[in-house]
C-alpha cells in the first residue's frame, strides 16, 4: 500500500520543493463550474462538426443530436451521481478506482485519456482550417503551433484566470452562434437559400420510416460535440466550499441542459439550410453553407471570429482538463509521478500542463488533414470512459445499497451503457481500430504496474 501526505502528493516523491507540495487551489464557484463546462464543449461546435455529422447521418443532422443528447442525459446523472461521492480531480479515474478497483481505475482513466488528449488537437487542427483560408501564407501547421502555445502560457498562469477567459469566451460564442443563425433563417425566408426552408427532415429524414441507423450514424459523431460536461468534475479539488458536494454536479447538469437546448436548435437550422447545397468538404461546411446561401462576406467573417474568439480560447478548459487527469494519475503512481506535482504558488500542475500541451499539439500535427478520423477517436475514448462511469455507479450502490434509488442508481446506467453500446455500434471502423489499439496498450501497461505493486492505493 502507499500512503499520501496532505497535499495530495505520493508520501515518497514529497519533497520541500514548492512545485512538489503545493495543492489545487480552491477558487471556483457554480458559475465558473458551468462556463468552464460551455467553454469546454464550445457552444458553435455544430458549427466546426456539421460536415462531419451531416455526413454520418445522412442529412438527419437534428435528429442526431437529439438521440446524443438523450443518450448523454443518462451519463450526465451518473457523473453527477459519482461527483457527489468521490470529489476527485481525476473524474471518471477517480469514479472508477473507487468502485471497480485498482486496476479498472487505471483502465478508465486511460481510456478517457484518448478523448481529453484528442480534443484539443482537434479544435487546433479546426481552427486552422479557417485560419489558413483568411491567411493562406501561413500553413496549417504554423496556426496550430501558434494556438498551441497562447494556451500554455494562459493556463500556466493559473484556473482562475483561466475561468475569466472562459466567461468571455462563451459570452462571444452566444453572440456568434445566435448571428449565424439569424442569417440562416433570413436567407431561407428570403429565398437565398434555393428553395431550403425549415421543416422536420433534418429530425426525421424522408423516407417512410423512422432513420434509426442514421440517427445512430450520426451520434457517433455528435456526441462528440457534448464532451465537456464530464470534464467540470475535473476540477471538484478547486471547488470553494470543498463541503457542499453538489456544486460540482448541479454544474454538470446545467451545462448539459444549456448545450443541448442550443444544439438541437442549432442543429435543426443548420441541417435545413444544408439542403441549398452540395457539400465539397465536410471540414469546411459551415464556410461553404455561408457563402452559398448568405453571401461570401460570411464565411471571411465567421472564420476570422473562429480564429480569435474561440481557436484561441477553446483550447484552454480542455488543456486544463486532461492535465488535471494526468495529475491525479501521476498522484497515484499510475503515471510518471512528477506529472503529479502542483506549482505551490498559482496551484497549477505545470508538468501535466506541459505534457498534455505537446501531446494535442503532435497530434493536431499528425492528424490535420485526417479531422473526420481524429473525431471519431475521441468519440471513441469518450464512450469507453463513459461505460466505466455507469459501472461504477452500479458498483457502488450494489456494495452499498443505503440510500440506493432505483432510477438514478439502477435505471439511469444501464440505460446509459446500453446508449454508448448503441452509439459504437455505428462508429467509423478506423476510429474502433485505433481506440482498440489504444485500450490493448493501456490493458498491457495496466497489468505492468500491478505487477510492480503500483496499482494498489488507498483511494
Amino acid at each position: 500500500m502507499m500512503s499520501s501526505n496532505t497535499t495530495g502528493m505520493p508520501a515518497e516523491d514529497a519533497t520541500d520543493a514548492g512545485t512538489e507540495r503545493g495543492q489545487l487551489k480552491r477558487s471556483l464557484g457554480f458559475f465558473d463550474l458551468v462556463a468552464y463546462g460551455l467553454a469546454y464543449m464550445a457552444l458553435i461546435a455544430p458549427l466546426t462538426n456539421l460536415g462531419f455529422v451531416w455526413t454520418a447521418s445522412g442529412g438527419v443532422v437534428a435528429g442526431a443530436y437529439v438521440v446524443a443528447a438523450i443518450c448523454m442525459y443518462f451519463t450526465a446523472q451518473s457523473y453527477a451521481t459519482m461527483s457527489r461521492i468521490v470529489p476527485n480531480a481525476g473524474s471518471v479515474y477517480g469514479f472508477a478506482r473507487h468502485s471497480l478497483g485498482d486496476f479498472w481505475g487505471f483502465f478508465a482513466g486511460w481510456g478517457v485519456l484518448l478523448d481529453y488528449m484528442m480534443v484539443p488537437a482537434l479544435v487546433f487542427a479546426l481552427m486552422a482550417v479557417g485560419m489558413q483560408m483568411l491567411v493562406p501564407d501561413i500553413p496549417r501547421s504554423g496556426w496550430i503551433v501558434g494556438v498551441a502555445l497562447l494556451m500554455l502560457a494562459i493556463n500556466w498562469a493559473g484556473i482562475k484566470v483561466a475561468a475569466r477567459v472562459n466567461a468571455a469566451s462563451v459570452i462571444a460564442q452566444v453572440v456568434m452562434v445566435v448571428g449565424v443563425m439569424v442569417l440562416l433563417v433570413m436567407a431561407m425566408n428570403q429565398g437565398t437559400a434555393s428553395g431550403a426552408r425549415l421543416s422536420a427532415q433534418p429530425f426525421l429524414g424522408d423516407g417512410p420510416t423512422l432513420p434509426w441507423g442514421q440517427w445512430l450514424a450520426g451520434a457517433s459523431v455528435a456526441v462528440m460535440t457534448f464532451l465537456g460536461f464530464d470534464a467540470v468534475s475535473t476540477l471538484s479539488e478547486e471547488v470553494k466550499n470543498p463541503n457542499d458536494r453538489s456544486t460540482v454536479s448541479r454544474a454538470i447538469i446545467a451545462v448539459l441542459a444549456i448545450a443541448a437546448s442550443l444544439y438541437v436548435l442549432m442543429s435543426w437550422i443548420l441541417g435545413s439550410a444544408m439542403a441549398a447545397i452540395q457539400l465539397q468538404d465536410p471540414a469546411a461546411a459551415i464556410f461553404e453553407l455561408l457563402g452559398q446561401v448568405v453571401g461570401p462576406w460570411s464565411p471571411v467573417l465567421l472564420a476570422w471570429l473562429m480564429g480569435i474568439v474561440v481557436g484561441f480560447t477553446n483550447t484552454l478548459p480542455m488543456l486544463a482538463g486532461v492535465a488535471r487527469i494526468l495529475m491525479a494519475m501521476g498522484r497515484d503512481r499510475q503515471l510518471p509521478t512528477q506529472l503529479g506535482w502542483v506549482h505551490a504558488g498559482t496551484g497549477v500542475p505545470r508538468v501535466a500542463t506541459v505534457v498534455s500541451t505537446l501531446v494535442s499539439l503532435v497530434v493536431a500535427l499528425w492528424l490535420k488533414d485526417r479531422i473526420d478520423l481524429l473525431a471519431s477517436i475521441i468519440s471513441f475514448g469518450a464512450l469507453v470512459g463513459f461505460l466505466m462511469l455507469h459501472l461504477a455507479v452500479l458498483v457502488h450502490f450494489h456494495r452499498e445499497p443505503a440510500g440506493r434509488h432505483v432510477f438514478f442508481h439502477r435505471v439511469v446506467p444501464v440505460v446509459g451503457i446500453l446508449s454508448v453500446l448503441a452509439i459504437l455500434s455505428g462508429m467509423h471502423a478506423a476510429a474502433l481500430e485505433v481506440g482498440l489499439a489504444w485500450i490493448l496498450v493501456g490493458g498491457v501497461y495496466g497489468l505492468y504496474l500491478r505487477r510492480r505493486g503500483r496499482a494498489t492505493i488507498h483511494v
